[in-house]
């Protein structure tokens, strides 16, 4: 062994930052176990904390508990003014998830001096950090921006009974929470002046904008957010394009295929479709077990899609707490703000139903 690994100042320094780092991964830990109420975060901190612990396992030989100097630590009176103040639960998870990188930097680049596996084994934890950090973050947006959303509009020009301006009004008008325009054909030029109609209509009236498949397009009629299939661009790479700020959804048709977009951390998750539907046949229909058992894997928003209307709403929201997705059960009617109302009151009501019990 080097003489360095002797040197004291080293060993202070890892072992008050080793007790940052467990500190900070706990308050993170707490905060997706009882504010996000997610435990697939809540199994990823542990086992950061865990590999920790294993990383530093060979200090433990060094005797650094005995090197602590409490009372002669000059830096233990030094404070600021925002240590003491933290605007909310997210706010503390946040500054816990900072704290957390400073420390694990500290033990990667003094480590170095006592032995440079240290430093490897402890880099690779500081990116898991980082990614975990992100993930905790967008999770907490997702809910703080998305959670509300009860009904979630589809428009389709081509299955309007009106045109597609004065469906979306409807739709605005009759209580849509989120609305997205599903354009597969339109020119460019034309879905882009479109979608900057609607990102208008719907910032106006506090209703959610995405745009379908085009995170380009999204961006360039400040649209709040974009939606991606399984044969679109994935969840980061429309994050990539679109920025932190804005929303990405995507559609999910297996449990397999939601676990795997879980892990890109979207805004929200489509699952279906849970009934045959016209709009759009499909082979496969995911239905309500599906649903169930990816509501239990995720604290994350779901919507429920395809098929769905004020007849069966109430079997969808038995199996999962979610949004509702409709598409022709509301813009292929004579009336789609009536319909768009018969369904916000289904949906109402078996809120209600559910606070009762």
């Amino acid at each position: 062994m080097r003489e360095a690994m002797e040197d004291p100042r080293c060993l202070r320094i890892v072992d008050a930052n080793a007790n940052r780092a467990r500190e900070a991964l706990r308050v993170m830990e707490d905060f997706a176990r009882f504010v996000l109420d997610d435990a697939a975060l809540c199994g990823m901190l542990k086992a950061l904390r865990h590999r920790l612990r294993e990383a530093l396992s060979i200090f433990a030989l060094r005797g650094m508990t005995a090197l602590r100097e409490i009372v002669t630590d000059v830096g233990k009176d030094v404070r600021t003014k925002s240590e003491y103040s933290r605007a909310s639960a997210v706010g503390v998870a946040v500054a816990a998830g900072k704290r957390l990188s400073e420390a694990l930097r500290c033990i990667e680049e003094y480590g170095k001096v006592i032995d440079p596996q240290i430093g490897l084994a402890v880099e690779k934890l500081r990116y898991t950090g980082y990614e975990i950090e992100q993930r905790l973050m967008l999770h907490a947006q997702a809910n703080d921006r998305f959670g509300a959303v009860r009904l979630y509009g589809i428009l389709t020009e081509s299955l309007c009974q009106l045109d597609w301006r004065s469906t979306a009004e409807a739709l605005v008008r009759g209580g849509v929470d989120c609305l997205q325009l599903r354009e597969k054909e339109l020119k460019d030029r034309e879905l882009l002046e479109r979608s900057r109609v609607l990102a208008e209509l719907c910032a106006a009236n506090d209703v959610l904008f995405v745009v379908n498949d085009r995170p380009d397009i999204a961006v360039l009629s400040g649209a709040t957010g974009v939606h991606v299939g399984q044969d679109d661009l994935t969840v980061s790479q429309a994050r990539r394009m679109v920025g932190p700020d804005r929303i990405v959804g995507v559609s999910t048709h297996t449990l397999q295929q939601f676990e795997n977009a879980l892990h890109e951390s979207p805004t929200y998750l489509a699952v279906g479709p849970l009934f045959d539907s016209g709009t759009k046949p499909q082979d496969h229909i995911a239905g309500a077990q599906t649903l169930r058992m990816a509501r239990e894997r995720t604290s994350l928003p779901i919507v429920a899609i395809g098929g769905i209307d004020e007849r069966n709403v109430a079997e969808v929201l038995a199996a999962a707490n979610c949004g509702i997705c409709v598409c022709s059960a509301i813009i292929c009617q004579p009336d789609p703000q009536e319909r768009t109302e018969r369904l916000v009151r289904a949906i109402d009501a078996v809120a209600s139903v559910n606070r009762t019990m």
